[in-house]
């Protein structure tokens, strides 16, 4: 079992060492990329620092890495030039670009706030506007709610006065028929009197002549 695992192992040793890792150049100006794994090999390119490769390859015993850049260059770099991490200025550089984006974003904040700011006090003197609005037309309500009760009294006491005049309406058309009626009784009174006058006047002119031929006759027999 344990010689099972120990090959196992060794057969996977070789296939780890090829895995692709990616590293970048130290922070020197530049670092040549040769086509083999020593001096004597010619210059490739030179690799300037803060260049990402992938690194296929490590040579412990040579000191240098086999490596390909994101264009496909491939070439062996000493491995002490490489580095886990981008280089420090490419790191202040992103960190740079990063605060920038971070400046600009919260001036966009800045002014969204200033925005809602401004929007959230004219929504508030709106609000108050509306509720002195809203307290003016509650007295108003309450005033045509009085003055429709006085009206409902006045139109109350109308009908009660129109009655009254309806009743002395009739009252005073029944006395002026009475008074018509008694016109006439009054007229037909003195009428009735004026002719007894007339009658009793017929009357007394023909009795006085008689009496005076009666006392005539009279005196003459004396």
């Amino acid at each position: 079992m344990l010689k099972r695992l120990l090959i196992i192992a060794c057969l996977l040793l070789p296939a780890l060492a090829g895995a692709q890792q990616v590293r970048y150049i130290t922070d020197e100006l530049s670092v040549t990329m040769r086509t083999g794994q020593s001096t004597q090999h010619s210059i490739k390119r030179m690799l300037q620092s803060g260049t990402a490769v992938d690194v296929m390859e490590n040579d412990r015993d040579t000191g240098y890495s086999h490596v390909r850049t994101r264009d496909g260059t491939e070439g062996w770099v000493l491995t002490r030039y490489l580095m886990s991490e981008p280089a420090a200025r490419e790191r202040i550089a992103a960190q740079a670009d990063r605060l920038a984006a971070l400046d600009e974003e919260n001036r966009q904040l800045k002014q969204e706030l200033a925005a809602l700011t401004q929007e959230r006090d004219t929504v508030t003197g709106a609000r108050g506007q509306l509720e002195d609005e809203n307290a003016r037309l509650s007295q108003e309500l309450a005033s045509i709610k009085r003055a429709a009760a006085d009206v409902l009294s006045i139109d109350a006491e109308n009908q009660q006065l129109k009655g009254r005049v309806a009743s002395l309406e009739r009252e005073l058309l029944t006395l002026q028929e009475q008074n018509t009626a008694l016109s006439d009784r009054t007229a037909r009174d003195w009428f009735m009197v004026g002719a007894g006058v007339v009658l009793l006047g017929i009357l007394i002119g023909l009795i006085i002549p008689k009496i005076r031929w009666r006392r005539k006759q009279r005196w003459d027999v004396l």
